[in-house]
């Protein structure tokens, strides 16, 4: 079994005192718990693992985590009733600010809005429907205007000969820590290693050289709209986990300047996703070597600061040169009948992004979204105190909300009478949706409405007596004004958080603060790589937007003739 592997063997789904006394059993056997399976120890590379490798504790291990839950379930702990209570009042809890602690912050915030679960595997998540809804957002608009670009979508398979990968070196030396692989299949020893897919170069260029005959076949523009998988070490829901879903896009061209132009063309289209719809004030430009993609020649990035300053790379687009085309014999005849190699480009974007989204936007109350790519726009709560109350309000409620779908807006009215109204404005605003509209006797009466911005809080945010005739427009000047909103405080919040420096020293006490430190760089690979070791901090892109006139190294004092950026990153 390959080395990259884990081996995981069943425990029954395990309750926090059960999982305490099992983690502490756990860390002298030599294996972790995660979420109700033990994870062994990878296995050496050709060796195989058996679970009785870890003899009696094993089994101590069940009994104990066995007796620790018929405790909880009987007398000696809480009654199925007390704990279903004090769940119930855990999701009503606040989620921890994000100022005091930003990582508990965005854990919470998944967690309380219902966008993911961990899933049973460590490192992989479950995407509720709420967070599912956001992806599907983003979906749309890429899709559409990569319809737009000439692109097509199309699948490949997820399971990849390990032959391909081997067939370009610098992509296999990348990728080999992150690869999963597939060694047995019906029972039987596989005579090839299948690798589950962490990117589709390789298997797309193994079906372009069958495809590519001629220069009339190309150019080849498609997309593929699928999961991959990493094994990953240290996992973050959406940021970072061993599968996820992204879409990647592949292209063949007849020249190198028709690849580079594509490559930039579609770095451009996930810095407008970002930009106009995700309100992410992205920085974006080209990679150092170092950061550039396994087997390409050139990678393009946008970088966005999250709220805590670290950077997220959110889309990457790469020219592939010849690279993978020598490597699967990708060729074609040219107009004089000569034999080329075509030339290629990758790019991507994945549910990545919908972690940028939470952790540019939210604040200590929980999310706060965009109105573009907010699953509910609008939420309509209603408020009475008797019956008659209830079914004039639920009427107007109704008509309110019928209208605005009618309007394309997506609104929610949660009439459900199982909460108070005050309890609805919290949950309804930890779940970042952008416009609250508050309905009671006397609006109707008044035929008005309260209208709440998430964006803005407490009374501030309110504005009373908004006339029902006409709310429609008016909801929609103030979705607008929400969404720009957002990408002008996000915008500050970068600039401000941006140190221009001329000196290493200067950037050391930049990264220290916590901050992105720009400036001239002519270092060598090694001088980066420096940096990265003693900072933490990596180059996140040379920007497009470049001053005119040349400077002077901040590692070296030699002159640059380009500025950069560094800073940690997630």
């Amino acid at each position: 079994m390959a080395c990259s592997q884990r081996v995981l063997c069943a425990v029954p789904g395990l309750s926090s005192p059960a999982r305490g006394m099992a983690m502490a059993l756990s860390s002298s056997c030599g294996f972790s718990l995660y979420g109700g399976t033990r994870h062994l120890p990878s296995c050496s590379r050709g060796t195989r693992f058996s679970a009785r490798r870890c003899g009696s504790r094993v089994q101590t291990l069940a009994t104990l985590t066995q007796e620790s839950e018929k405790k909880v379930a009987g007398g000696g702990g809480k009654s199925q009733g007390q704990q279903q209570g004090q769940n119930q009042k855990r999701i009503g809890e606040a989620v921890t600010p994000r100022s005091q602690d930003f990582s508990k912050w965005y854990l919470d915030v998944i967690a309380h809005a219902e966008l993911a679960d961990y899933g049973p595997v460590r490192g992989t998540m479950v995407i509720r429907p709420y967070g599912y809804a956001i992806w599907e957002a983003i979906q749309r608009w890429l899709d559409a205007r990569f319809k737009e670009t000439g692109h097509s979508n199309m699948y490949f398979p997820q399971l990849i000969p390990y032959s391909f990968i081997e067939k370009e070196a610098s992509h296999v030396e990348g990728f080999s820590p992150e690869l999963a692989l597939v060694t047995i299949g019906g029972g039987k020893e596989l005579e090839e290693r299948l690798v589950v897919r962490p990117t589709s170069e390789t298997i797309v260029n193994h079906m372009f050289a069958q495809w590519v005959h001629s220069h009339r076949d190309l150019p080849i523009l498609i997309n593929q709209w699928a999961n991959v998988h990493r094994w990953e070490m240290r996992t973050r829901p959406f940021v970072r986990t061993l599968e996820f879903l992204w879409q990647e896009g592949h292209t063949a061209h007849t020249t190198p300047e028709e690849a580079e132009a594509e490559a930039l063309q579609m770095i451009k289209v996930y810095e407008t996703f970002a930009i106009e719809e995700a309100a992410i004030p992205v920085v974006t430009g080209r990679k150092s070597k170092l950061e550039t993609f396994a087997g390409a020649v050139h990678t393009y990035t946008i970088e966005a600061m999250m709220g805590d300053k670290r950077a997220l790379q959110a889309g990457t687009s790469h020219n592939l040169g010849q690279n993978f085309a020598r490597a699967f014999g990708t060729q074609f005849t040219d107009e004089k009948g000569d034999m080329e190699y075509v030339w290629q480009t990758s790019w991507g974007m994945s549910t990545r992004m919908v972690g940028g989204i939470i952790m540019t936007h939210g604040d200590d109350t929980g999310l706060m979204f965009p109105p573009r790519v907010a699953p509910i726009q609008v939420v309509i709560v209603p408020i009475w105190k008797s019956a008659p109350e209830k079914e004039m309000v639920l009427d107007i409620a109704g008509q309110v909300h019928d209208s605005l779908k009618a309007a394309s807006v997506r609104v929610k009215l949660d009439a459900s009478d199982q909460k108070t109204p005050g309890w609805k404005y919290n949950h309804w605003e930890m779940k970042g949706v952008p416009i609250r509209i508050e309905i009671g006797p006397r609006d109707v009466q008044k035929k008005a409405v309260v209208v709440a911005r998430r964006d803005v809080p407490g009374k501030e945010g309110k504005t009373f007596g908004v006339s029902i005739e006409g709310l429609d427009e008016y909801v929609k000047d103030l979705l607008q004004q929400i969404q720009d909103s957002l990408l002008a405080k996000a915008t500050a919040f970068r600039d401000s958080n941006i140190v221009d420096v001329t000196s290493y020293e200067e950037l050391k006490a930049a990264i220290s603060e916590g901050k992105w430190a720009r400036g001239y760089w002519s270092g060598s690979d090694q001088d980066e790589a420096l940096v990265k070791e003693q900072t933490g901090a990596t180059i996140r892109c040379f920007p497009f937007d470049q001053p005119t006139a040349a400077g002077n190294c901040l590692m070296t004092g030699n002159s640059a003739n380009e500025i950069t950026i560094f800073a940690k990153s997630y």
